[in-house]
Protein backbone atom coordinates (compact mmCIF):
# COMPACT_ATOMS: atom_id res chain seq x y z
CA UNK A 1 0.00 0.00 0.00
CA UNK A 2 3.00 2.17 1.11
CA UNK A 3 3.77 1.60 -2.75
CA UNK A 4 0.95 2.33 -4.40
CA UNK A 5 0.81 5.97 -2.40
CA UNK A 6 4.15 6.90 -3.02
CA UNK A 7 3.49 6.28 -6.94
CA UNK A 8 0.18 7.39 -6.85
CA UNK A 9 1.59 10.91 -5.36
CA UNK A 10 4.25 10.97 -7.52
CA UNK A 11 2.16 10.89 -10.91
CA UNK A 12 -0.21 13.20 -9.60
CA UNK A 13 2.56 15.69 -9.00
CA UNK A 14 3.74 15.28 -12.71
CA UNK A 15 -0.14 15.22 -13.87
CA UNK A 16 -0.82 18.49 -12.01
CA UNK A 17 2.58 20.64 -12.35
CA UNK A 18 4.56 18.44 -14.61
CA UNK A 19 4.93 18.82 -17.89
CA UNK A 20 2.80 16.93 -20.80
CA UNK A 21 3.61 13.86 -22.50
CA UNK A 22 4.17 13.88 -25.84
CA UNK A 23 2.15 11.43 -27.62
CA UNK A 24 4.06 9.07 -29.69
CA UNK A 25 2.21 8.92 -33.06
CA UNK A 26 5.20 7.61 -35.20
CA UNK A 27 4.55 6.95 -38.64
CA UNK A 28 4.66 3.05 -37.65
CA UNK A 29 2.14 3.68 -34.77
CA UNK A 30 -0.78 1.87 -34.60
CA UNK A 31 -3.59 3.22 -31.95
CA UNK A 32 -5.93 0.08 -30.51
CA UNK A 33 -8.20 0.63 -27.39
CA UNK A 34 -8.06 0.74 -24.02
CA UNK A 35 -9.96 -1.05 -21.21
CA UNK A 36 -11.38 0.36 -18.05
CA UNK A 37 -11.26 -1.99 -15.32
CA UNK A 38 -14.10 -0.80 -13.55
CA UNK A 39 -16.56 0.23 -15.70
CA UNK A 40 -19.32 1.17 -13.96
CA UNK A 41 -16.94 2.62 -10.82
CA UNK A 42 -16.47 6.75 -10.35
CA UNK A 43 -15.75 8.14 -13.12
CA UNK A 44 -15.97 5.93 -15.68
CA UNK A 45 -19.49 7.64 -17.00
CA UNK A 46 -17.57 10.96 -17.59
CA UNK A 47 -14.58 9.29 -19.25
CA UNK A 48 -17.13 7.27 -21.58
CA UNK A 49 -18.65 10.56 -22.04
CA UNK A 50 -15.76 12.15 -23.05
CA UNK A 51 -15.38 14.52 -19.80
CA UNK A 52 -12.02 13.49 -19.02
CA UNK A 53 -11.17 16.30 -16.82
CA UNK A 54 -14.34 15.72 -14.79
CA UNK A 55 -13.65 11.59 -14.41
CA UNK A 56 -9.99 12.49 -13.50
CA UNK A 57 -10.77 14.24 -10.44
CA UNK A 58 -13.79 11.80 -9.41
CA UNK A 59 -11.06 8.51 -10.18
CA UNK A 60 -8.28 10.88 -8.28
CA UNK A 61 -10.53 11.60 -5.51
CA UNK A 62 -11.93 8.00 -5.05
CA UNK A 63 -7.81 6.88 -4.96
CA UNK A 64 -7.45 9.54 -2.06
CA UNK A 65 -10.78 8.07 -0.07
CA UNK A 66 -8.97 4.09 -0.64
CA UNK A 67 -5.54 4.15 -2.18
CA UNK A 68 -5.87 0.31 -2.71
CA UNK A 69 -8.82 0.36 -5.09
CA UNK A 70 -6.33 -0.65 -7.82
CA UNK A 71 -9.03 -0.94 -10.78
CA UNK A 72 -9.66 2.66 -9.70
CA UNK A 73 -5.66 3.43 -10.65
CA UNK A 74 -6.34 1.79 -14.00
CA UNK A 75 -8.97 3.70 -15.15
CA UNK A 76 -6.86 7.21 -13.63
CA UNK A 77 -4.16 5.86 -16.10
CA UNK A 78 -6.39 5.57 -19.08
CA UNK A 79 -8.00 9.38 -18.22
CA UNK A 80 -4.36 10.37 -18.38
CA UNK A 81 -4.15 8.46 -21.76
CA UNK A 82 -6.65 10.21 -22.93
CA UNK A 83 -4.92 13.60 -22.60
CA UNK A 84 -2.08 11.95 -23.79
CA UNK A 85 -0.27 11.98 -20.41
CA UNK A 86 1.31 8.88 -22.07
CA UNK A 87 4.29 8.43 -19.58
CA UNK A 88 1.70 9.07 -16.75
CA UNK A 89 -0.75 6.35 -17.75
CA UNK A 90 3.02 4.09 -18.81
CA UNK A 91 3.89 4.06 -14.87
CA UNK A 92 0.15 4.02 -13.44
CA UNK A 93 -0.47 0.43 -15.98
CA UNK A 94 2.66 -0.76 -14.84
CA UNK A 95 1.77 -0.09 -10.72
CA UNK A 96 -1.62 -1.96 -11.93
CA UNK A 97 0.12 -4.71 -13.30
CA UNK A 98 2.33 -5.43 -10.31
CA UNK A 99 -0.44 -4.92 -7.63
CA UNK A 100 -3.78 -5.59 -9.04
CA UNK A 101 -6.17 -8.86 -9.25
CA UNK A 102 -6.90 -10.98 -12.41
CA UNK A 103 -8.98 -8.50 -13.76
CA UNK A 104 -7.07 -5.47 -12.75
CA UNK A 105 -3.92 -7.21 -14.57
CA UNK A 106 -5.76 -8.16 -17.79
CA UNK A 107 -6.90 -4.06 -18.21
CA UNK A 108 -3.20 -3.07 -17.64
CA UNK A 109 -1.91 -5.43 -20.21
CA UNK A 110 -4.35 -4.57 -22.94
CA UNK A 111 -3.36 -1.01 -21.67
CA UNK A 112 0.37 -0.93 -22.12
CA UNK A 113 -0.15 -3.27 -25.53
CA UNK A 114 -1.89 -0.26 -26.57
CA UNK A 115 1.16 1.80 -25.86
CA UNK A 116 3.36 -0.55 -27.43
CA UNK A 117 1.64 -0.69 -30.93
CA UNK A 118 1.62 3.41 -30.97
CA UNK A 119 5.37 3.03 -30.34
CA UNK A 120 5.69 1.02 -33.46
CA UNK A 121 6.82 -2.30 -31.21
CA UNK A 122 3.86 -4.55 -32.82
CA UNK A 123 5.37 -8.00 -31.48
CA UNK A 124 5.43 -6.43 -27.40
CA UNK A 125 1.47 -5.17 -28.18
CA UNK A 126 0.83 -8.60 -29.48
CA UNK A 127 2.84 -10.54 -26.22
CA UNK A 128 0.98 -8.41 -24.08
CA UNK A 129 -2.38 -9.46 -25.60
CA UNK A 130 -1.83 -12.57 -25.60
CA UNK A 131 -0.62 -12.41 -22.12
CA UNK A 132 -3.83 -10.28 -21.27
CA UNK A 133 -6.23 -13.68 -23.08
CA UNK A 134 -4.03 -15.95 -20.97
CA UNK A 135 -5.44 -14.54 -17.64
CA UNK A 136 -9.11 -15.02 -18.26
CA UNK A 137 -9.70 -16.62 -22.48
CA UNK A 138 -13.08 -15.55 -22.35
CA UNK A 139 -12.93 -12.08 -22.33
CA UNK A 140 -13.49 -9.99 -25.41
CA UNK A 141 -11.53 -6.82 -25.04
CA UNK A 142 -7.77 -8.09 -25.88
CA UNK A 143 -9.70 -10.35 -28.69
CA UNK A 144 -10.92 -6.73 -30.29
CA UNK A 145 -7.26 -5.65 -29.37
CA UNK A 146 -5.53 -8.42 -31.49
CA UNK A 147 -7.97 -8.38 -34.42
CA UNK A 148 -7.23 -4.45 -35.43
CA UNK A 149 -3.41 -5.20 -34.66
CA UNK A 150 -3.63 -7.79 -37.24
CA UNK A 151 -6.12 -6.24 -39.44
CA UNK A 152 -3.46 -2.87 -39.28
CA UNK A 153 -0.66 -5.29 -39.78
CA UNK A 154 -2.38 -6.21 -43.09
CA UNK A 155 -2.85 -10.15 -41.83
CA UNK A 156 -7.01 -9.61 -43.13
CA UNK A 157 -7.32 -13.62 -42.11
CA UNK A 158 -6.44 -13.29 -39.21
CA UNK A 159 -8.08 -10.21 -37.74
CA UNK A 160 -11.63 -11.73 -39.31
CA UNK A 161 -10.75 -14.84 -37.02
CA UNK A 162 -10.30 -13.02 -34.29
CA UNK A 163 -13.21 -10.67 -34.57
CA UNK A 164 -15.89 -13.12 -35.04
CA UNK A 165 -14.27 -14.59 -32.06
CA UNK A 166 -14.84 -11.09 -29.78
CA UNK A 167 -18.17 -10.74 -30.87
CA UNK A 168 -19.03 -13.86 -30.10
CA UNK A 169 -17.58 -13.84 -26.59
CA UNK A 170 -19.73 -10.57 -26.92
CA UNK A 171 -23.15 -11.42 -27.65
CA UNK A 172 -24.52 -7.83 -27.08
CA UNK A 173 -21.64 -5.84 -27.19
CA UNK A 174 -21.20 -4.52 -23.73
CA UNK A 175 -17.66 -4.78 -23.84
CA UNK A 176 -17.45 -2.86 -26.77
CA UNK A 177 -19.76 -0.34 -25.20
CA UNK A 178 -17.51 -0.06 -22.27
CA UNK A 179 -13.83 0.59 -24.34
CA UNK A 180 -12.10 3.76 -24.30
CA UNK A 181 -10.61 5.59 -27.18
CA UNK A 182 -7.97 8.04 -27.45
CA UNK A 183 -8.10 8.88 -31.33
CA UNK A 184 -11.56 8.78 -33.07
CA UNK A 185 -9.28 6.56 -35.57
CA UNK A 186 -9.00 3.69 -33.78
CA UNK A 187 -12.65 3.81 -32.71
CA UNK A 188 -13.90 4.36 -36.83
CA UNK A 189 -11.03 1.24 -36.97
CA UNK A 190 -13.50 -1.13 -34.69
CA UNK A 191 -16.12 0.48 -35.72
CA UNK A 192 -15.27 -0.26 -39.46
CA UNK A 193 -14.11 -3.83 -38.81
CA UNK A 194 -17.43 -4.71 -37.09
CA UNK A 195 -19.80 -3.15 -39.28
CA UNK A 196 -17.78 -5.52 -42.10
CA UNK A 197 -18.53 -8.21 -40.10
CA UNK A 198 -22.23 -7.76 -39.92
CA UNK A 199 -22.23 -7.14 -43.75
CA UNK A 200 -23.24 -3.27 -43.53
CA UNK A 201 -21.22 -2.16 -46.67
CA UNK A 202 -21.87 1.35 -46.94
CA UNK A 203 -21.30 1.82 -43.00
CA UNK A 204 -18.00 -0.03 -43.34
CA UNK A 205 -17.20 1.69 -46.36
CA UNK A 206 -18.03 5.16 -44.50
CA UNK A 207 -15.55 4.65 -41.88
CA UNK A 208 -12.93 3.39 -43.94
CA UNK A 209 -13.21 6.21 -46.27
CA UNK A 210 -12.66 8.67 -43.01
CA UNK A 211 -9.79 6.70 -41.72
CA UNK A 212 -8.05 7.01 -45.55
CA UNK A 213 -7.53 10.72 -44.08
CA UNK A 214 -6.56 9.73 -40.84
CA UNK A 215 -3.40 10.83 -38.86
CA UNK A 216 -2.45 6.89 -38.64
CA UNK A 217 -0.49 5.74 -42.03
CA UNK A 218 -0.83 1.64 -41.20
CA UNK A 219 -4.47 2.42 -40.59
CA UNK A 220 -4.85 4.76 -43.83
CA UNK A 221 -3.29 2.17 -45.53
CA UNK A 222 -5.52 -0.53 -43.93
CA UNK A 223 -8.62 1.10 -44.73
CA UNK A 224 -7.58 1.39 -48.78
CA UNK A 225 -6.78 -2.14 -49.00
CA UNK A 226 -10.75 -3.03 -47.78
CA UNK A 227 -11.74 -0.03 -49.86
CA UNK A 228 -10.10 -1.88 -52.69
CA UNK A 229 -11.43 -4.88 -52.00
CA UNK A 230 -14.85 -3.98 -51.21
CA UNK A 231 -17.41 -5.78 -53.74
Amino acid sequence: MRLLLASLALILLAACGGEMDASPRRSDGVPLLAMLAAPDGAGTRELKAGRVSDARALLESSLTDDPDRVAALNDLAVSYYLEERVGAARQLYEEVLARGGAREQLAALVNLAELYALDGSAAAASAHLDAARAIDPARPEPIYALATLADASGDEVRAQALLREALQRDEGGAARRDLAFAYPEERLHLEALVAEAAGDVAGAEERWRALVAGRFPALAAAARRHLAEAP
